[in-house]
């Protein structure tokens, strides 16, 4: 004689775990019953696995927020990085790097090179994995990043200081070096490296080499001699020289 199946209402449960704010878990509760049910598994077990898909659904859901959030370029991975076509680049401190140890340091890392090399798609790499490491994270363009800052010259200290260049724990800037700054510029730059200094982790991509940023900031020794001693007191400076990716893919379309 066959046990007759008892009929489960489970939309009170539903409805309880969105009032919760459970609605990933809200979600997939028929499907885990159902095989909670054919597997014969156990209340416990049945509840750590409805929480892990709760958990699982918040987490996805805020590093896709903090993605969008930190204007990051998408696509740009560590998985879809091609090391084996830049020898140069450490692979060992790359991994060490997206620990994230030195973001809690409130460290720099300095990516030198030529166009081409693969210090933006690093740098965006390593800004996706901070994100998912629960940092808060914001990208800019150096351009874009001077354009804030002449257009924040006036703000207060306090109102400043709560800028996403000022307060994320991770600052991205991404292709320093193309034009250079004039005094009032270089001042605003010092002002933002200055504060960071010891508070926020930084990453710079630039194809400028250290000895020229004189030349790039206004001119001034002085001034370039203070930023770079903060910048570079705790700093990861990784010198990457090789291939441009965009002439091998040029390269492999005459090919074709």
């Amino acid at each position: 004689m066959n046990t007759p199946r008892i009929r489960l209402d489970i939309d009170a449960t539903r409805e309880k775990l969105c009032q919760l704010a459970c609605g990933h878990a809200a979600d997939a509760l028929d499907d885990m019953i159902g095989k909670a049910v054919r597997d014969e598994i156990s209340a416990h077990v049945f509840l750590d696995r409805l929480l892990t898909t709760e958990l699982a659904g918040r987490e996805e859901r805020r590093v896709r927020v903090m993605l969008k959030n930190s204007k990051l370029p998408s696509g740009q991975t560590l998985e879809n990085f091609d090391f084996a076509f830049q020898p140069a680049i450490e692979r060992s401190r790359i991994d060490t790097l997206a620990t994230g140890t030195w973001i809690r340091n409130a460290e720099v890392v300095l990516l030198q090179g030529p166009p081409g090399v693969g210090k933006s798609h690093l740098l965006a790499a390593l800004g996706i994995r901070a994100v998912q490491l629960g940092f808060s994270v914001q990208y800019y363009r150096f351009d874009e990043l001077m354009a804030a800052l002449r257009h924040d010259a006036q703000l207060p200290p306090p109102r400043i200081k709560m800028r996403k260049y000022m307060s994320s724990a991770l600052l991205l800037i991404d292709e320093m070096g193309y034009d250079p700054l004039n005094r009032e510029e270089a001042s605003l730059f010092f002002r933002l490296v200055s504060y960071r200094y010891g508070r926020g982790a930084m990453m710079i991509t630039t194809n400028k080499s250290i000895r020229d940023w004189t030349e790039l900031l206004a001119g001034d020794e002085v001034l370039a001699t203070a930023i770079l001693d903060r910048l570079l007191h705790r700093a990861h400076v990784l010198n990457i020289k090789g291939r441009s990716y965009r002439l091998r893919d040029l390269e492999d379309a005459f090919k074709a």
